[in-house]
């Protein structure tokens, strides 16, 4: 099971150690090796990480930590719990620790045959899921003896996983909000163009991401807009009452499109006071649902006159979740 990562503490050392092993990762920032280093070392992470830092301290358990890590570690116990003795979980994080060496080389220890790699990211893209493909492959094939390995590519589509969001969000009645969003986190769309394999689809034809086909099949967006309308249908609620978006850019260049905090302020100015904000790209809760969209989005939607901004829960140690896990892992 690997999960993205976090800071080993919210102190501005820890955030700098985990921002500068994140971005320097090519996949993640898909610029020349020249330019990323200049980029990430000389700008991004001295300046990024004192404010990064403070936001940490904001969501930081001085028992648990981070709240991705804790419900990682909780969604490793029950998955092995589960699956019993017959099989070994090793919970790693494609950034700081546990690392994905560590876990390997204990697997390797213990004369494990056969691994399923989980990416815990329901949707394809290079920068996550390709990225911790990239980098388990990088250390296996150094090993002299090399055992079967599956990789899971993405599960955006997985029934546990949309039951799971959907009763989650049936909890705080959503017919009683005035809009739902269906916020995931963005990538640069030069990342969704480089998925394009026929170089004559995204972003060149309209439309491209809203039905999931053979073409954009490797396509996060596409695969986003897939996980909101089965989320969508589970809980319900029409096309209308409900808007696919995408938060968390970086730099200047252009990310995937609307942007949620733009949604955020264009529902303010039109008058909705109450929105209920799914985050279907993270299965554990982390700084980017508890802190920015509670508080920053919230924050931001208030300022222009709307009231209320709620959360729906990630996945986090639901049952169905656990199951749905399972099944992955027995494949």
């Amino acid at each position: 099971m690997v999960n993205l990562g976090t800071p080993d503490s919210p102190s501005t050392a820890d955030v700098r150690k985990y921002l500068d092993e994140f971005l320097m990762d090519p996949r993640v920032i898909d610029i020349n090796p020249i330019g990323r280093t200049l980029l990430v070392k000389g700008i991004i992470v001295p300046f990024r990480s004192p404010k990064s830092a403070k936001l940490y301290k904001e969501i930081w358990d001085d028992k648990t930590g981070s709240p991705l890590l804790h419900y990682s570690k909780l969604q490793h116990r029950l998955l092995q719990d589960r699956l019993g003795d017959e099989y070994m979980v090793e919970l790693a994080m494609r950034y700081q620790s546990p690392s994905i060496a560590s876990a390997l080389e204990r697997m390797k220890a213990a004369l494990i045959g056969d691994i399923t790699v989980i990416p815990l990211f329901p949707q394809y893209a290079s920068a996550s899921t390709g990225s911790v493909h990239d980098k388990v492959m990088e250390i296996v094939k150094q090993w002299q003896t090399i055992p079967n390995i599956t990789f899971i590519n993405s599960f955006h589509d997985n029934e546990g996983m949309i039951i799971t969001f959907a009763e989650n969000a049936k909890k705080y009645q959503p017919e009683t909000y005035d809009h739902i969003l269906f916020s995931f986190h963005g990538l640069p769309q030069r990342q969704l163009i480089k998925c394009d394999h026929t170089g004559n689809y995204c972003l060149k034809v309209d439309g491209c991401c809203n039905t999931l086909n053979d073409t954009n099949k490797f396509c996060y967006s596409a695969q986003s807009h897939h996980t909101a309308k089965l989320i969508a249908a589970k809980i319900g609620i029409t096309e209308d009452k409900y808007t696919i978006c995408f938060q968390s850019r970086l730099g200047s260049d252009p990310w995937v499109q609307p942007y949620t905090s733009e949604v955020v302020a264009k529902l303010a100015k039109e008058g909705k006071k109450r929105l209920l904000v799914l985050c279907p790209a993270f299965v554990a809760d982390c700084l980017e649902t508890v802190y920015e969209v509670t508080v920053e989005y919230g924050d931001e939607f208030k300022a222009l006159g709307g009231e209320h901004v709620q959360l729906v829960e990630s996945l986090n140690d639901s049952p169905t979740w656990i199951d749905a896990l399972e099944k992955m892992a027995r494949g």
